[in-house]
């Protein structure tokens, strides 16, 4: 975003060591060289009126900065993480500047704190306004809009969690996890869907309503797989506290299902 001409500033936590990386670098520097140069800070200067704020803490986390948010002078605010409840984030800063998005970037940073992203022009990030669709492609980063970006983040935690739980299983393993796990794990995710109907909700889109259909065997023979694919396993098993939150919100909610469901089988897939 930057390089592509944009002034942009990064806050990072006070104290972390991901903030003292970013002041020595001065920017942000890739694991070839390349940098980006940004304003960096340890709290967000809520009298400067932002275009936009991008918020990409993990879901459970955004709660210690919502108040901060709701003060600020920005223009709009952007969460791009996946949430089982986004109205929560939408009525605590206004629905007349939120906006959600998904980023379809892979990206690790290394002990030096160098970056190293991956940006696949055949996934492209979704957002639920076209305007910051039209910025983001213009830096060269792909995306695509996203007319009901709520529902599909609800509907995204199911297999969040799912791929999340079975990449923490199979590096436990150090390898891949076990059928066993990856069927506990399909159980889950096949709950979690059923959930999301008990509230009312759609499963949306498509793609989905497929994968909620799959046969318990085959959704257990993907996970099975996918926890056999070493760069992907590690990626989501950092994810770890991720899952056990949003399993937590789901078990929440789940009193509030018509019909009840089975949420023991959502619990059980909860990485310890």
């Amino acid at each position: 975003m930057a390089r592509a001409g944009n002034h942009v500033t990064v806050i990072a936590r006070p104290m972390s060591a991901r903030l003292q990386q970013l002041r020595r670098d001065n920017g942000i520097v890739t694991v070839t060289g390349e940098r980006a140069d940004v304003q960096i800070a340890d709290v967000l200067d809520e009298e400067t009126p932002y275009d936009l704020i991008i918020v990409t803490v993990i879901d459970y986390q955004a709660d210690a900065v919502l108040p901060a948010l709701q003060r600020s002078a920005a223009k709009s605010i952007q969460f791009m993480f996946v949430s089982f409840e986004p109205e929560r984030l939408r009525d605590a800063v206004g629905a007349e500047r939120c906006s959600f998005g998904m980023p379809f970037v892979q990206a690790m940073i290394d002990k030096d704190g160098k970056l190293k992203p991956t940006i696949s022009k055949s996934q492209k990030t979704i957002m639920s306004e076209q305007r910051w669709v039209d910025v983001f492609s213009a830096a060269g980063l792909p995306a695509a809009h996203e007319p009901d970006m709520p529902l599909w983040l609800r509907c995204h935690v199911p297999l969040c969690i799912g791929f999340e739980s079975v990449a923490v299983a199979g590096e436990r393993r150090g390898g891949g996890a076990s059928w066993g796990e990856a069927k506990l794990v399909a159980r889950g995710v096949k709950e979690s869907f059923a959930l999301i109907k008990g509230l009312g909700y759609p499963v949306y889109p498509k793609s989905k309503v497929r994968l909620s259909g799959l046969p318990i065997f085959i959704l257990t023979f993907m996970l099975w797989m996918f926890s056999r694919v070493k760069s992907m396993r590690e990626l989501l098993a950092t994810g770890k506290e991720e899952c056990k939150a949003l399993i937590d919100r789901m078990v929440e909610a789940a009193p509030r299902a018509k019909p009840a469901i089975n949420v023991s089988r959502i619990e059980a897939i909860r990485p310890a």
